[in-house]
C-alpha cells in the first residue's frame, strides 16, 4: 500500500485512551499520512478501541461491523483495529471479524502503527504490556489548542475484583519526572494554557520508581513552567491523598481547587468484595480536604450494584452521597466482566434494581448540584472560555477552575464575547442543576 493515503482515525473510550490515539495520529502524520473526518474521502479506518466494561466492548464491535460494511462496499479500502478490547480478546477478534485487516493491542511502542499499516491478512501485534512511554513522542493534539491530558504512568498494580485494566494495561509505570515536564513543556509552546494530569491511579505516581519521586515532587516542578495557567488533578487513590499534596492544593494557584477522588463505595462489606482498601473512611479524607483554607472541589465516581450490595449497604451509600454534598458524581451500574474475580460471584443484584439505585442516588445529586451553584450566584470566577454552546450555538461557554472537561458542567455566557482560549473573570448570574448562566466582567 502507499504512503500518504488518507486515514479516518476513531478513538474509543477515556482520555488515557484519547492520549495513546494522540501519540498514534502524531507519528503517522509525521510519515506522511494525512487525515479525514469523511469515511467517503478515506482508504484506510483505524479504530482505537476501549475494551474496559461490556459497554464499551459492543461500541467498539458496532463501530467496527459498521466500517467493514463500508469496506464490503468499496467505500473504504482497509480497516485496522487498536487498544484495549484487542489487548483483551486477542485472537478471538481476528476469529470473529475477518473483515479487519490488522490488530494491534496495548503492550508495544506506539510507533508500531506504522508497522500495522504495511501488514496484512489480519496480522495480530500482542504482547504484555510493558512499554514506558519515556521517548519523546510526536503527538497530534484532538482537543482544543488550550488544553491538554497529560499522562503520568501506564497501568495499574491495584487488584479491584471488577477491574480488567491490570490485565489489559499491565502493572502500573511510571514516566520520569524529565519525561513528563519535557512533554509539558511542549504542550505549552503548542498554546497549552490547562493541564489535566492523569493515569490509572494518578496519586501512586513515583511509588514504583523507589526512589523517592511522588506526585508531589511532580507537581512542584510543573507549577514552574511559565504559561501553564491550570493543573488539575484526575482519578486520585483516596489512600494517598497526603498533607504535602493538601498543601499544595491549598497553597498554589495554579493547581486547580479541584480533586477527582473514585471511592466507588463506602460500605466495609462491599468494599472489601471490591477489593478496596478499608483502612479509611471516605468520610474522613472528605473533611481533610473540605477543612482547607481555599474550597476545593471534590468529585468522585460510585458504584451501584455490585454482588453483594444489600438494601442496607445501598442505604449507607445513599446517606454517604447526602453527607459528603460532592461538587461532581459520577454513578456506574455494575458490569459483570468475564476475567474479573467479581464475574465468579454468586449474589449478582438485578439489573432493575441497580437501575432504581443509579437513579435514586443521580435525583440526589441533582438537589445537592442546584443548592451549591445557587450559592455561586454573584461570585466572581476565571473561567477558561471554550467557543460556543453545543446546546444554544448561540452563546459562548467555558468552565471555571472547579470544572473537568468533558465529565463536568459548564458556564453559558449570556452577556459579553472574548476570543477562544482566553481566561476571564466571570460573574454568576444564574445556576441550574449541572450549569452555571455567567457575564463576563470587562
Amino acid at each position: 500500500m502507499k504512503r500518504r493515503e488518507k486515514i479516518l482515525f476513531i478513538s474509543l473510550g477515556c482520555p488515557k485512551n484519547l492520549v495513546e490515539s494522540e501519540y498514534m495520529l502524531g507519528i503517522l502524520k509525521q510519515d506522511g499520512y494525512s487525515f479525514v473526518s469523511d469515511p467517503q474521502e478515506a482508504h484506510t479506518v483505524i479504530i482505537n478501541t476501549c475494551g474496559f466494561i461490556r459497554e464499551a466492548v459492543e461500541e467498539a464491535i458496532d463501530t467496527i461491523v459498521e466500517y467493514g460494511r463500508m469496506k464490503e462496499r468499496g467505500i473504504i479500502e482497509r480497516l485496522f483495529v487498536t487498544g484495549c478490547m484487542v489487548q483483551r480478546y486477542g485472537y478471538k477478534l481476528r476469529r470473529e471479524l475477518p473483515e479487519v485487516d490488522g490488530w494491534m493491542g496495548t503492550g508495544f511502542d506506539p510507533k508500531l502503527i506504522l508497522r500495522l499499516l504495511d501488514s496484512e491478512d489480519g496480522s495480530l501485534f500482542i504482547q504484555p504490556p510493558t512499554y514506558p512511554y519515556e521517548d519523546e513522542l510526536p503527538r497530534l493534539s484532538t482537543s482544543p489548542y488550550f488544553t491538554a491530558y497529560l499522562r503520568i504512568s501506564e497501568g495499574c498494580s491495584n487488584r479491584c475484583t471488577f477491574c480488567m485494566i491490570p490485565k489489559i494495561k499491565g502493572p502500573y509505570r511510571s514516566r520520569s519526572i524529565i519525561s513528563i515536564i519535557d512533554e509539558a513543556k511542549r504542550l505549552r509552546n503548542r498554546g497549552v494554557k490547562e493541564l489535566n494530569i492523569i493515569s490509572q491511579d494518578t496519586t501512586s505516581y513515583g511509588v514504583d520508581l523507589r526512589d523517592g519521586t511522588c506526585i508531589e515532587t511532580l507537581l512542584e516542578e510543573l507549577i514552574k513552567i511559565e504559561g501553564i495557567e491550570w493543573i488539575r488533578l484526575m482519578y486520585c487513590n483516596p489512600t494517598r491523598i497526603s498533607d504535602r499534596l493538601l498543601r499544595l492544593l491549598e497553597e498554589e494557584e495554579k493547581i486547580c481547587p479541584y480533586i477527582d477522588i473514585p471511592f466507588q463505595h463506602v460500605n466495609r462489606s462491599v468494599l472489601i468484595a471490591m477489593g478496596r482498601d478499608i483502612s479509611y473512611h471516605p468520610l474522613d479524607v472528605i473533611e481533610r480536604i473540605r477543612s482547607l483554607r481555599r474550597y476545593i472541589s471534590i468529585r468522585t465516581t460510585l458504584m451501584v450494584g455490585f454482588p453483594g450490595e444489600t438494601d442496607n449497604a445501598f442505604k449507607e451509600l445513599y446517606e454517604f452521597v447526602k453527607e459528603a454534598e460532592f461538587d461532581h458524581l459520577g454513578v456506574f451500574i455494575y458490569s459483570d466482566e468475564i476475567g474479573t474475580r467479581a464475574y465468579r460471584y454468586e449474589d449478582k443484584i438485578e439489573r432493575r434494581i441497580a437501575e432504581h439505585r443509579y437513579a435514586l442516588i443521580m435525583e440526589l445529586q441533582r438537589e445537592i448540584s442546584l443548592r451549591k451553584n445557587r450559592e455561586r450566584i454573584g461570585k466572581i470566577y476565571p473561567v477558561l472560555i471554550e467557543g460556543y454552546s453545543q446546546d444554544t450555538n448561540l452563546l459562548l461557554e467555558g468552565r471555571a477552575p472547579f470544572m473537568a472537561p468533558e465529565i463536568d458542567s459548564k458556564v453559558i455566557i449570556n452577556r459579553g464575547y472574548t476570543d477562544y482560549g482566553k481566561i476571564e473573570r466571570v460573574r454568576i448570574v444564574d445556576a441550574f442543576p449541572y450549569d452555571l448562566i455567567g457575564e463576563i466582567i470587562n
